[in-house]
């Protein structure tokens, strides 16, 4: 990582609500025992909560997460004659690549210990699995069902190489996979032999040859499924989209469960949510045209990031758009793996295989892009910010209906204020009295209800003053709270 990645790491660490199964703070307490026990319960915790890392900090305080420094340098230490780093990893089983960040951040000394999660088997340090509960360590061996879900787990990067169907013919490769769809999305002739098309498949690592059969991947099975009920692990992973009538879920109009893979499937699941959203009637210079009350391209991306960055090990539930009167909620099982604070200019997937085929033929935005493009389309029809919610196993974005100023509570005004902010940031401009007036369609001299919005997000430290030393509100600039 360069300097300004662990920058970001570590505002992305502190802004966590609290401690973690996954991340820990320190400030000095560098006993390199406790550091053992640590890696190893940290990357035990970081398997069973699906993280990719676990984290260990020193420089932080546990309860205020405030940065203030530290004096312990792993680099520099050592346990007895033999160099920390190396006898941690000697000690640990297996010998798992973690790496350790020293660097300075506003001039204190911080260090990051970055510990990849536990793979198929738990991580012992000096012969003992430890795991975290809540904010304490404690030996796994106390916790027998929670070392059988490590023994059993699948690593994330496996997911798309497991296999969701073995043992079968190429004919039955090619009646079970769309194989017709993924050359028309690639912009291929489609081949003339069977066997070039299998050829393509296993490139593409959609499937894998197995003697003289061949097995389907998961990540064959996830995009390119003609039916995805043929694939028992798959199955339940399908898009489902439910329309209610009004603004609750009291009448159910439409449920329905798309069956097609994600990429092959596509298209027609973004033409059938766009055909089932509310629509206004604007008048043309001759002609009257429906006019949906969402931008196309925001729904597009937003339907997309829920399938390409969900959580396929959370079993029984997947994707789902449910359509209301007055808003739009899509969800897709597990937590983010960043916080949705972050959303709009950083870029992590847990299915980063699939991601990338997703961007390849055109179905998602190029890495890092997608959500500054719905937050730029939001902002040009004028519509409220959308929200996006952390919760117990799954992620939610809603997006809002039009609505005036005056019916848009507090936390409306002051999340749509903060991405204004963050737009115009990765933009590489600054956020102004002027550019939220126009962000809201507030008129010159009604500069004060905007002052008004833009304290209440420095109140709620998501913003801050680009030059704190200019004292004109009229010439302020504002930028991130973690820029």
């Amino acid at each position: 990582m360069n300097t300004d990645d662990l920058y970001r790491l570590l505002v992305q660490l502190v802004e966590q609500p609290k401690e973690s199964e996954w991340l820990e703070f320190k400030v000095n307490n560098a006993n390199p025992e406790e550091v053992g026990k640590r890696i190893s319960a940290l990357a035990n915790s970081a398997c069973l909560h699906h993280h990719p890392f676990g984290y260990l900090v020193f420089g932080v305080e546990d309860d205020s997460h405030a940065i203030v420094g530290t004096s312990f340098s792993p680099k520099r230490a050592k346990k007895g004659n033999e160099e920390l780093e190396a006898w941690l990893s000697r000690m640990l089983d297996p010998k798992i690549d973690f790496r350790i960040h020293e660097f300075s951040f506003e001039d204190k000394n911080v260090v990051i210990f970055e510990i990849p999660a536990a793979a198929n088997r738990p991580v012992k340090f000096t012969n003992i699995a430890y795991i975290r509960i809540g904010s304490l360590t404690k030996n796994l061996g106390e916790y027998p069902e929670k070392e059988k879900k490590i023994w059993q787990k699948e690593t994330r990067s496996q997911f798309e190489q497991g296999i969701a169907m073995k043992h079968i013919t190429g004919e039955t490769v090619v009646n079970l996979l769309d194989t017709q769809s993924y050359f028309d999305l690639m912009k291929l002739p489609y081949p003339s032999t069977r066997e070039a098309v299998l050829d393509r498949f296993v490139r593409e690592k959609f499937i894998v040859r197995s003697h003289s059969y061949f097995n389907i991947t998961n990540l064959g099975g996830i995009l390119f499924a003609k039916n995805l009920s043929e694939f028992d692990r798959l199955s339940r992973k399908a898009v489902r989209v439910i329309i209610y009538e009004g603004k609750n879920k009291l009448k159910t109009v439409k449920d329905i469960t798309g069956v097609k893979g994600y990429a092959s499937g596509f298209a027609g699941l973004i033409d059938y949510i766009n055909d089932k959203l509310p629509s206004n009637e604007a008048i043309g210079r001759a002609f009257r045209e429906k006019v949906s009350m969402y931008p196309e391209l925001a729904i597009r991306e937003l339907v997309a990031n829920a399938l390409i960055h969900q959580d396929f090990h959370e079993t029984g539930t997947g994707p789902m758009v449910e359509i209301y009167s007055d808003r739009i909620e899509i969800t897709n099982p597990g937590k983010p793996i960043i916080t949705t604070l972050r959303f709009i200019d950083e870029y992590q997937s847990r299915n980063e295989t699939l991601a990338a085929f997703m961007r390849k033929v055109g179905i998602c935005e190029e890495k890092g892009s997608g959500i500054d493009k719905v937050i730029s389309e939001v902002e040009m029809a004028q519509l409220p910010a959308p929200n996006f919610q952390e919760q117990e196993t799954h992620t939610k974005v809603t997006v809002y209906a039009f609505q005036e100023l005056n019916q848009m509570d507090k936390a409306d005004k002051i999340r749509a204020c903060y991405q204004h902010c963050c737009l115009k940031y990765v933009s590489n401009e600054k956020m102004t009295n002027q550019s939220l007036r126009e962000r809201f369609n507030i008129e010159a001299h009604n500069y004060s209800i905007v002052s008004r919005i833009i304290d209440d997000t420095k109140q709620a430290s998501l913003i801050k003053d680009f030059d704190p030393e200019n004292k004109s509100k009229k010439h302020a600039k504002y930028i991130p709270i973690w820029a």
